[in-house]
């Protein structure tokens, strides 16, 4: 569809110099993207920006765990497990040996129950056979061997995974308990009840039991089967500490903070396990308290590298992880999204011949969380329209999603082309929560390996002819500063004085958001090079050069963000080199139009009021002294009316809008021309016709009389 553009209207011959006014008025409420766009983004990049990214003290992830940890958990078997085949031999097709009965008594005495599993128990006595649902790494293992054991009380047969379900009944031909690990059906011959009622009538006559374990995903088609849910971190922390110390000791050592941060967080049943180990060790005396401290880390560390090797999981499940761990705490739905768009590159990198298959309606979204550690909760997300609410995703362990990422991008070298082009994909999306991941992402990545994620990322967006990617490599750059990456500085400082105008934007945009952070070295750069530009000058459509708008967002942005040591910087400049009061004017004149929210007060008018009431005369005073510059000046005096308008608007509705504009405007009109020029303003506002103000009558009172 196309647009129609309308002409600028001109004025009317007979138009009275108040028609006039009124008709600027409303031209001047029109929004100017360009000068708003700095801010905006920086709020964008606020708003998105994952909460680690904000951390400045963050240490360095954890070292490796100090040895590996296998065997039987309370919940779950770690490792691989060498099992001793005792009994006699069986054919090599059916069974692949049976379980030590060593085992299960060493299982049995740190088992931890739940309610699943008595649900489980209970369909096994009755059914004779029980399929079992559960995720990889949350000790649906353990709790099979544990189902047979309690009923059978003899010998758990492991059985090979037959070629399909009706192939089973062959195999149960004793009073054994049977178990089959990891079954998967395919979609085209899925577990049937039919299976299941042959299976069920096998078991009656030879006095067997038989556990079936399943990916949540598993074909069963409508096949009765119950879900593991393991027990609680701490029931399954209590069944293996409190036997080797005491009742007594565990609610001492329950209270400790190493502990409490473990058991805030989501593990697997094997993390239990080990943890359980260096906890007991603690309380002996045979290691230090900091043991259990670096644990945490430690313990995500191993089981990313669990996830990431894992030939079993499947590459779309993987390519969630790497998405989740870029959109943690962000909506669900956008997470798995783009995962499927990085699974896609993720599949052509690995076999080009075979396409992806994306399945439309596969696992729910509960499982793939509790697949990935992670949880799920009702959360709100910041967006143009407003808040909005959202189904929110998370780990459970906060240092997952920055440990992913490093992981991916070091370890897994193969990775990081079709990584890489996902995260150029991000930063093109029309959303800015996915823009700003996608400049997160890049940060962490610099983190882990700078010169690579440059090279990658940030220069080729630098270099680009599209200002949004100048912002996506500002944003990456600031972040990256964040998490403590000490080359951003030197790279900043050379791009800022460099020939390169696109590199130069992104330094000047970066520094100006790293204000905050870094005001002395920011405000030094910025002033150093805007002493080198030319007069900010206006084209025929009033638009400011590109370079000239860039100083001055970038000082507007300071100004704001750092507020009084820069406005007083700015202030003492006011009466320097003509080049840079007037980039300090533009920028001031700027932060005039800004305000937190749409319809909220001026942020420039509302630090005035703070400062008149704090008492605080060196503020005000600088305040003043920039609106006095702007006043006598030939090419911002008009513009800076246009801000009084406005202003004066908002005061309609703000009574102490009202009243900080009172006392800013008895200062403005102090000189002659001021008040002339304020006083035909506030008489056109108070005397128009399509829409009086209030408030202009009582300023215009207010300032005819002191």
């Amino acid at each position: 569809m196309s647009q129609e553009k309308t002409a600028p209207t001109e004025p009317a011959e007979d138009q009275s110099p108040q028609e006039a006014e009124e008709k600027q008025e409303d031209r001047s409420g029109a929004p100017e993207r360009q000068r708003q766009e700095a801010w905006v983004a920086r709020k964008a990049l606020i708003q998105h920006g994952p909460s680690y990214v904000m951390s400045l003290d963050r240490t360095a992830s954890a070292t490796q765990v100090g040895r590996d940890q296998f065997g039987v958990s309370g919940g779950t078997v770690n490792g691989n497990v060498n099992n001793y085949f005792g009994g006699p031999a069986e054919p090599a097709e059916h069974f692949a040996g049976v379980e030590p009965p060593e085992r299960l008594a060493e299982l049995a005495d740190v088992f931890c129950g739940c309610l699943s599993f008595e649900q489980a128990l209970a369909r096994l006595r009755t059914d004779k056979v029980v399929i079992l649902s559960g995720g990889r790494d949350s000790g649906r293992r353990s709790a099979a061997l544990m189902l047979l054991h309690r009923v059978t009380g003899g010998s758990v047969r492991h059985l090979v995974q037959p070629a399909s379900p009706a192939a089973l009944l062959a195999r149960l031909d004793s009073a054994d308990g049977y178990l089959l690990l990891d079954f998967a059906a395919p979609r085209s011959n899925p577990l049937r009840e039919s299976h299941l009622i042959g299976l069920r009538d096998r078991l009656e006559r030879s006095g067997g039991h038989l556990v079936i374990t399943v990916e949540p995903s598993a074909a069963l088609d409508d096949v009765p089967f119950v879900r593991w849910e393991p027990p609680s971190a701490e029931d399954m922390l209590q069944a293996h500490v409190s036997p080797r110390v005491g009742e007594a000791a565990w609610q001492e050592l329950r209270g400790i903070a190493p502990v409490k941060d473990f058991l805030a967080r989501q593990h697997p049943p094997a993390t239990v396990e080990t943890f359980a180990g260096r906890l007991v060790a603690v309380h002996r005396g045979e290691a230090e308290e900091q043991v259990l401290a670096d644990f945490s880390e430690q313990a995500v560390e191993a089981q990313i590298a669990r996830w990431l090797t894992d030939d079993q999981r499947k590459l779309r499940d993987k390519a969630f992880l790497v998405s989740l761990a870029v959109f943690d705490k962000a909506p669900y739905a956008v997470a798995a999204e783009l995962a499927d768009v990085l699974y896609v590159r993720l599949q052509h990198t690995a076999d080009p011949r075979q396409p992806p298959v994306i399945p439309l309606f596969d696992s729910s979204r509960e499982e793939r969380l509790s697949l990935a550690h992670a949880r799920g909760y009702v959360g709100t997300e910041v967006t143009e329209w407003g808040v909005v609410g959202q189904f929110i995703a998370e780990f459970r362990a906060d240092p997952t999603a920055n440990a992913l990422l490093e992981a991916v991008w070091n370890l897994h070298p193969s990775t990081r082309l079709p990584l890489v082009e996902w995260i150029r994909h991000l930063a093109e999306d029309g959303r800015p929560l996915v823009r700003t991941r996608a400049a997160t992402a890049t940060a962490l990545l610099a983190k882990a390996d700078f010169s690579s994620a440059m090279a990658h990322l940030v220069e080729p967006w630098a270099d680009a002819p599209d200002p949004d990617s100048w912002l996506t490599a500002a944003n990456a750059l600031t972040l990256a500063h964040l998490l403590e990456v000490d080359t951003v500085l030197p790279v900043l400082r050379k791009w800022c004085t460099g020939d390169a105008d696109r590199r130069r934007w992104t330094a000047i945009r970066a520094y100006s958001l790293l204000g905050p952070v870094v005001p002395d070295e920011t405000l030094d750069v910025l002033l150093n090079a805007v002493q080198g530009q030319p007069l900010p000058e206006r084209d025929e459509d009033g638009e400011l050069a590109e370079g000239a708008q860039q100083f001055a967002d970038a000082l507007e942005l300071l100004l704001l963000a750092v507020r009084e040591p820069v406005l007083s910087a700015l202030a003492d400049r006011l009466d320097s080199g003509h080049t840079v009061r007037a980039y300090a004017a533009l920028a001031f004149l700027q932060a005039c139009k800004q305000t937190e929210q749409p319809g909220d007060r001026p942020l420039v008018l509302h630090w005035y009021a703070d400062a008149v009431t704090a008492d605080e005369g060196t503020t005000a005073g600088h305040l003043v002294a920039f609106w006095q510059t702007l006043m006598g000046d030939r090419t911002s005096g008009e513009e800076a009316l246009n801000v009084l308008r406005s202003w004066v608007r908002q005061a309609d509705a703000s009574p102490e809008s009202e009243s900080a504009l009172a006392a800013l405007l008895r200062h403005i009109t102090a000189e002659p021309p001021n008040e002339r020029r304020v006083g035909h303003l506030l008489r056109t506002l108070r005397d128009s016709r399509v829409s009086p103000s209030p408030a202009a009558g009582r300023l215009l009172d207010h300032v005819s009389g002191r």
